[in-house]
């Protein structure tokens, strides 16, 4: 692994040339925050209850007419990977849920439900047969009208973007939003879902298949995750990287565990954070979310991390930020990234999932908490709360868990009176 010195220095010396223009990267005006819902995958695979396909697809479904524009949708897990894992009691049921990712890759590829804009499906890939699958199950669908060649998809890497107007590239970088011209004056619970893409006759069928990966901040739950060293994982990660850049599919990293680790606690490192952050970008990776996995994250901690991580020419624009709400701390953490400039953040609908290999971990910052704090401060989502909280409240009914989202259930009692 190479020197902080050297990783410093990554931008500096050319070893990332051009600025991508993939779905995870594509440019934001000021203020305008981009989610990531992973409630259908991260979300689902760690609840107690297991779900019918029918469920998870009309979750899917459900969420696409929100205004979401990335859903976690599936996992795929390699054959041979299956034995091992199932000698583990605590992730059994994440295989189960894990199982039916082929039949909703199928279907979205096939059967794209309508949506406001085009919507980017990601599937995590934990290991090369994990992609090997995926692009079998790619190779014998054949997409739902699919898209004329000369037609120009902003979200498609084989297509140029179009240029930003001057006051869009003077808007593009990131500004604080912790405050409005009018401070007193707050935006309707659907910031920006009004000014949203309208649906069109395109939108059904317009969606990229996006993959993700992932490794970890110590070597302890690297080992209790993945059975293998923080070092072997990235060798892993890289050959993924590879077949999936030579098909055109974007890449997502995660870095899990790192405001704490269930084995080694709270001070994991943030020089190595960044080290293995880096290393991710440097293969190829799109953009990294770096993942409070249990929850131990503070404001002051989230701070220093996200300080370690500029100052070795890691780009805000290249991170994304995944909280779960164990403590409590996860939307005081979430304004601490808006503060240093992050604009995409990963949250579940309802606040579901967890994390089987840490004990107390509780479900991820849910979508509408996430929403709500970020219209109150001004920010654009593009996300209806009012519907992304009858989603909470429907899937919370049906996994007979309580609903984890306290602005969700607040904006269903406005609603139902």
């Amino acid at each position: 692994m190479r020197s902080m010195r050297t990783v410093r220095h990554l931008r500096a010396v050319g070893c990332r040339t051009s600025r991508r223009c993939l779905s995870t990267t594509s440019p934001r005006l000021t203020g305008e925050v981009r989610i990531v819902e992973v409630g259908p995958r991260d979300g689902l695979q760690n609840e107690k209850k297991s779900i019918e396909l029918n469920t998870k697809l009309e979750l899917i479904s459900r969420l696409a007419q929100t205004g979401l524009r990335n859903i976690e949708a599936g996992s795929f897990v390699a054959p041979k990977w299956v034995p091992q894992v199932l000698q583990k009691p605590q992730v059994t049921h994440s295989l189960l849920q894990m199982a039916n990712s082929a039949d909703v890759f199928n279907h979205l590829l096939g059967h794209p439900p309508a949506s406001l804009h085009p919507i980017t499906y990601n599937y995590l890939v934990p290991n090369l047969k994990g992609l090997q699958n995926l692009l079998r199950a790619s190779d014998s669908v054949q997409p739902a009208n699919p898209r004329s060649e000369h037609s120009h998809n902003p979200h498609d890497p084989k297509t140029p973007p179009t240029p930003p107007s001057p006051k869009e590239q003077e808007e593009a970088e990131p500004a604080p939003i912790t405050s409005t011209e009018d401070p007193n004056e707050m935006p309707s619970d659907t910031s920006g879902f009004k000014d949203a893409v309208k649906p069109d006759s395109s939108s059904a069928t317009d969606t990229q298949t996006e993959i993700s990966i992932f490794t970890a901040a110590t070597e302890a739950f690297s080992k209790a995750n993945t059975n293998c060293s923080i070092a072997e994982s990235l060798t892993r990660c890289k050959d993924i990287v590879a077949l999936a850049k030579s098909r055109d599919i974007p890449v997502r990293g995660y870095v899990s565990v790192a405001l704490g680790c269930p084995y080694e606690g709270p001070d994991v490192a943030p020089s190595q954070v960044a080290e293995i952050t880096a290393s991710l970008l440097e293969m190829g990776v799109d953009e990294v979310s770096v993942a409070d996995t249990t929850g131990m994250g503070t404001a002051p901690r989230t701070r220093d991390l996200l300080k370690t991580l500029s100052s070795v020419g890691i780009a805000n624009q290249d991170l994304a930020l995944h909280f779960h709400d164990t403590y409590g701390q996860a939307l005081v953490n979430t304004v601490v990234g808006l503060e240093h400039g992050i604009r995409t953040f990963d949250s579940s609908v309802g606040g579901l999932g967890g994390c089987p290999f840490s004990k107390g971990a509780t479900g991820n910052i849910a979508t509408e908490d996430l929403v709500y704090c970020l219209h109150s401060l001004g920010a654009t989502t593009g996300v209806n709360v009012d519907k992304i909280a009858e989603i909470g409240a429907w899937i919370s009914t049906k996994l007979d868990r309580s609903n984890d989202s306290r602005a969700g259930k607040a904006v269903l009692a406005r609603l139902h009176t």
